[in-house]
């Protein structure tokens, strides 16, 4: 029987030992025992080699510096297994179930009762604080919108303009203001569609007159320097009226793209001119609320101070 259990150890492989030799787990059972002097009894059943049948290969692990015999999978990977499998339960556990609709419906309701109740606190500061922290958060968000409509900053280019003389400027201004035709500025600024009327303008005539009409104080010199970097034209003049003259120059050539890529559209623009001004209007409601609020707090300490006045007085007289 050892010569058989020897025979199996070395000449074929463990899994093809276990695969195709049903008994063998028994005769190494028996080697095992012969080995030590100890008589071959064998508790295992015949049938029980056959009950191990199986097609999982013999492995041998040294883990932890400990050799082991292993059928299938280590016991390594298994735990890695194993804990891959608890992370990935995890990780599903984690995610949000979607809400019905009836529970986001309730959720909306119990944040408008709850608004309601701050709204008509009879307490002014809790309403104040309420009407502050609401319009903060819009104040917020407007500015989140706006910054999608910045444009990158194109590197400057190098522009020389024509140097003119008085007499030059004198005879273009003149021209300029005679004529009737002009390039509206608009609520929506400077966009691609102000530059691509000028270039058009500038085909028949050597000046263009571009009003701005919603125009703020001091906000005429930033919309010219802006309409000369786009349209390489020369500023001849800027009117009290909001006006400006530009001037094409003396080798003037159509460019190949007259409205520039790096300019918004007139719907992009109409959209930044909304969110601005909400914007405006919401930063001066913020100073109004915060003014109120102060107000109030000046309010309470002065209602204090004439009440422990009145109180000492009581004292004093008793």
């Amino acid at each position: 029987m050892s010569s058989l259990g020897n025979f199996c150890r070395k000449s074929l492989p463990l899994s093809y030992v276990s695969r195709n030799w049903p008994n063998f787990y028994d005769c190494s059972q028996c080697c095992y025992q012969r080995t030590f002097n100890k008589p071959c009894v064998s508790d295992v059943p015949k049938l029980l080699g056959f009950r191990r049948f199986s097609s999982s290969s013999v492995r041998i692990n040294t883990y932890n510096g400990v050799v082991r015999f292993s059928f299938g999978e280590s016991p390594v990977f298994r735990d890695e297994f194993s804990s891959q499998s608890e992370e990935g339960k995890g990780e599903i556990t984690k995610k949000k179930k979607k809400k019905s609709r009836k529970a986001k419906l309730n959720e909306l309701r119990f944040y408008r009762l709850k608004a309601k109740k701050k709204m008509k606190s009879p307490n002014p500061e809790v309403r104040i604080r309420y009407k502050l922290e609401k319009a903060k958060r819009k104040e917020a968000w407007l500015i989140e919108k706006l910054r999608k409509y910045e444009l990158p900053k194109a590197p400057p280019e190098t522009y020389d303009p024509e140097i003119l003389t008085e007499e030059e400027k004198f005879y273009l201004k003149r021209t300029g203001e005679k004529k009737k035709h002009y390039v509206p500025v608009g609520r929506r600024g400077v966009f691609g569609g102000v530059v691509l009327n000028m270039h058009l303008h500038w085909k028949n005539h050597e000046t263009v007159k571009v009003v701005c009409k919603p125009c703020k104080p001091g906000q005429i010199h930033e919309i010219a320097e802006e309409l000369s970097r786009l349209s390489k034209g020369i500023v001849i003049d800027v009117k009290p009226d909001n006006t400006i003259i530009f001037y094409r120059g003396k080798n003037y050539v159509p460019p190949a793209v007259m409205s520039l890529a790096g300019t918004l559209s007139k719907n992009k623009a109409l959209e930044k001119y909304k969110y601005q001004q909400s914007l405006e209007h919401t930063s001066q409601f913020i100073e109004k609320l915060e003014k109120e609020l102060e107000e109030y707090h000046e309010h309470l300490a002065r209602f204090k101070s004439g009440k422990d006045n009145a109180l000492k007085h009581s004292g004093g007289n008793d």
